[in-house]
């Protein structure tokens, strides 16, 4: 995507002052559509069995970690599709790299990038673009990015931004057998009411984009049980055990989006509460984190024959080969969330 000049970006920033993030991201062609990457086959083989990974990448600060994490990782291998957030694009935090295409073009996949928002904060980013992503093994022959209703202006945040979130379709071509799939990314600063009117969203844009195919969704979900803005909430749950159980063991009771895809067809993954369940690290400002279940993958005209929960903390590495970066990596986690890995087998 085409940058924009920093004093641009600030002086669009300024106008979210007295006018909606809609009206101000109408006059940014860059929050239309999709980036597309071509580094799959070009005709891929036809395949019952789809390997689907969901991975928020913390804006891919640690590129070069995550890249020997997919690539090295038994755990999370085979894939063939990756449901991505939290990829920049010009951050200087992530050293200006393009993340998505970067990671596409490295693991020799198609990819489709879209924008979720634009960050003010550093000046001296070459664009501050930050979005989520799908990859595929298989070509991509079409992506759409589906805006979500907003619920929270992150214009007023700390972070201050211009956008907000959304989610990535697009259809692949599966040896000549379409396949629909869709990267997520519901918001955190909102109650599950707000969560569950913008996954109705992408769930009715699916209904158009995906007819009489099947369906892989998934990202990041945020199913937090509480609102995310809510800071004595937080320091409740962090302080109670039995508050703690319903953030990893009674998510569906609280967010009702979970039962919203159920009735649309879909199954979520994991389903249950079989094995390990966290894969969100939310710190507390106290110290220590509070583990939520947040990422999710919804399944429908698919049969889901395993699914697994991948830590992405450096004690997880023995397969780390020696010099390799991820050896070397000083930090604690690649990402505050951890993968969530399942096979699926299309029906039919």
């Amino acid at each position: 995507m085409k940058g924009i000049p920093s004093e641009e970006r600030q002086r669009l920033g300024a106008l979210l002052e007295s006018r909606s993030q809609q009206e101000v991201m109408g006059a940014i062609p860059q929050f239309d559509g999709t980036e597309t990457f071509r580094f799959a086959p070009a005709a891929g083989e036809g395949s019952a069995a789809v390997r689907a990974l969901v991975f928020n990448m913390e804006r891919g600060v640690h590129l070069e970690e995550i890249v020997e994490f997919l690539q090295r990782c038994p755990e999370v291998r085979p894939f063939d599709v990756i449901l991505a957030n939290e990829l920049d694009d010009g951050c200087v935090r992530s050293g200006g790299v393009h993340t998505a295409r970067a990671l596409a073009q490295r693991l020799g996949m198609d990819g489709a990038f879209g924008l979720e928002f634009i960050e003010l904060v550093d000046r001296d980013d070459p664009k501050g673009y930050h979005g989520n992503a799908v990859f595929s093994r298989w070509p991509i022959r079409a992506s759409r990015a589906v805006r979500l209703p907003e619920q929270y202006n992150w214009y007023f945040d700390r972070q201050r931004r211009i956008g907000g979130r959304l989610a990535v379709l697009a259809i692949l071509d599966v040896g000549g057998r379409p396949l629909g799939v869709g990267s997520i990314h519901l918001e955190n600063r909102t109650d599950g009411a707000g969560r569950e009117e913008q996954l109705r969203t992408v769930l009715e844009a699916a209904e158009e984009m995906f007819p009489d195919m099947p369906v892989l969704l998934g990202g990041d979900l945020n199913t937090n049980t509480f609102d995310g803005r809510d800071k004595d909430a937080i320091q409740s749950i962090a302080a109670d055990r039995s508050l703690q159980r319903r953030c990893l063991e009674q998510v569906a009771r609280y967010e009702p989006c979970l039962p919203l895809a159920e009735r649309y067809g879909y199954r979520a993954v994991p389903a249950g509460n079989v094995g390990e369940l966290a894969t969100r690290r939310k710190p507390l400002p106290g110290g220590g984190c509070l583990p939520l279940r947040l990422d999710w993958l919804l399944v429908r005209g698919m049969e889901v024959t395993e699914s697994r929960n991948v830590a992405t903390c450096r004690d997880s590495w023995p397969f780390a080969a020696p010099g390799s970066a991820l050896a070397a990596f000083g930090g604690q986690e690649l990402s505050d969330h951890n993968a969530l890995w399942a096979s699926c087998r299309i029906h039919g």
